[in-house]
């Protein structure tokens, strides 16, 4: 399947190069330049907004869960500025076409009109042939990624919580031997009338790390898993694994738990000071 792909993808891409060189050979390049300023503009923003995010994830900036919900999701989206670069050289193309006058012949009853004529409206034909090509092929491709960035965003809902119960001296032990490396276990329970939820993690050195599913930052909209490991659901940002269990940015807050063999064990005392984060 790998080799199948590699291989429609590489087709993919010599089509739509054909498609666009011939749908935008004749465009003119001061019009071309200005496109590519403002494109140069959007590339600029990118660094801006991704720098904003990065000192506020490490704590140099203040931020807020609303701020991060805003521009985690474009910062970390590797689709959002190509694709708003792509629209801008299609957009480009179609003004150009639609301003552009039709080329006239010799005048009517000269020798070779109408051959000229013909072949003026044959090149018109194959320029607007092209172009609407490329226009096609730009717009079937926007569409097909912004509609593999909608179903993602649909597919990272929380997985379901485990409820635990604590005994009479307020403790609770849960086994990690089927935990796999880099797995994520949700649990949840009820403390002073508040539903809490925390994960068990894998991490690749295999030590178990026991974190609250909430953070600093974003507060308890929660964790998933995702290719990278863990991703913020607010901020859509990645933690790295080895950082798992440390404080502080956008990195889960730690639990404090007790190793007994192949399980944790959790007591209700060390949930109660994360009250607030579950509490709204």
């Amino acid at each position: 399947m790998s080799f199948l792909g590699t291989l429609m993808g590489v087709a993919l891409a010599v089509v739509f190069g054909v498609m666009f060189v011939k749908g935008s050979v004749r465009v003119d390049l001061r019009k071309f330049f200005r496109v590519t300023t403002v494109i140069l503009f959007f590339v600029a923003a990118q660094l801006i907004i991704s720098g904003l995010h990065e000192l506020s994830e490490s704590g140099v900036l203040p931020s807020s869960k609303r701020e991060m919900a805003i521009i985690g999701p474009i910062v970390r989206n590797d689709y959002f500025f190509s694709i708003t670069m792509l629209a801008l050289v299609v957009l480009m193309v179609l003004m150009e076409y639609r301003r552009r006058k039709p080329a006239s012949g010799p005048p009517s009853g000269s020798p070779g009109s109408k051959a000229e004529e013909r072949k003026a409206e044959f090149t018109a034909r194959r320029e607007r042939f092209w172009a609407s090509a490329v226009m096609t092929t730009a717009f079937v491709f926007i569409f097909m990624v912004t509609a593999e960035f909608i179903y993602a965003k649909s597919t990272t809902a929380l997985s379901d919580a485990t409820p635990i119960t604590f005994d009479a001296a307020g403790s609770a032990t849960i086994p990690t031997k089927s935990l796999a490396e880099g797995d994520l276990a949700r649990y949840s329970a009820n403390v002073d009338g508040v539903n809490m939820r925390f994960l068990l993690y894998r991490k690749p050195d295999g030590k178990v790390a026991s974190l609250f599913d909430a953070c600093e930052i974003c507060g308890s909209v929660g964790f998933y898993k995702g290719a990278q490991g863990l991703i913020c659901k607010n901020c859509a940002a990645p933690i790295n694994s080895q950082s798992v269990g440390q404080s502080g940015g956008c990195n889960p807050i730690p639990l404090h738990t007790t190793q007994n063999g192949d399980s944790v064990v959790i007591n209700v005392a060390d949930l109660k000071p994360q009250l607030a984060q579950f509490s709204h």
